[in-house]
């Protein structure tokens, strides 16, 4: 059976879940009002936008977003039918297929971009200083590579 936590570590344990959850909850309340995406959609769009020649095999997509393989395939055809994406065949293993973002994509991506950037910054990065973010980032990457 796992060690108990201290009050101190329950203290914060308690506020990082209840603060990251309202975080998120503001983030895809505002995003989805203004643009109509989900914050899935817009991870789904950044990451296909940053990606070389915008595509991205499937299964490296949903470790990328920390998705399971039958939840970014969801999220995929949801995008799909919304003209957001397309997904082919591999050119190099017809077995796998790609995610591809489309022009109708990244024209939503666009518009979305300045309405997430200052949510995010009035909800998040507008309360911290530099050295926090940091600290922030620091522990976050750890967490992501355990």
């Amino acid at each position: 059976m796992a060690e108990p936590l201290s009050e101190s570590q329950q203290q914060h344990w308690r506020t990082f879940i209840e603060g990251s959850w309202a975080l998120h909850t503001t983030l895809e309340d505002e995003l989805r009002a203004a643009t109509g995406l989900s914050m899935n959609d817009y991870h789904v769009l950044v990451a296909l936008a940053e990606a070389p020649g915008r595509r991205i095999r499937m299964g490296e997509l949903a470790n990328r977003l920390v998705l399971s393989p039958s939840r970014v395939t969801y999220q995929i055809s949801s995008m799909i039918k919304r003209g957001l994406v397309d997904k082919e065949s591999c050119p190099d293993d017809k077995r796998g297929f790609e995610a591809v973002l489309t022009e109708r994509g990244l024209t939503a991506l666009r518009e979305a971009a300045p309405a997430h950037l200052e949510t995010v910054r009035r909800s998040f990065i507008d309360h911290l200083d530099d050295e926090e973010l940091a600290v922030i980032g620091r522990a976050f990457a750890k967490i992501r590579q355990s």
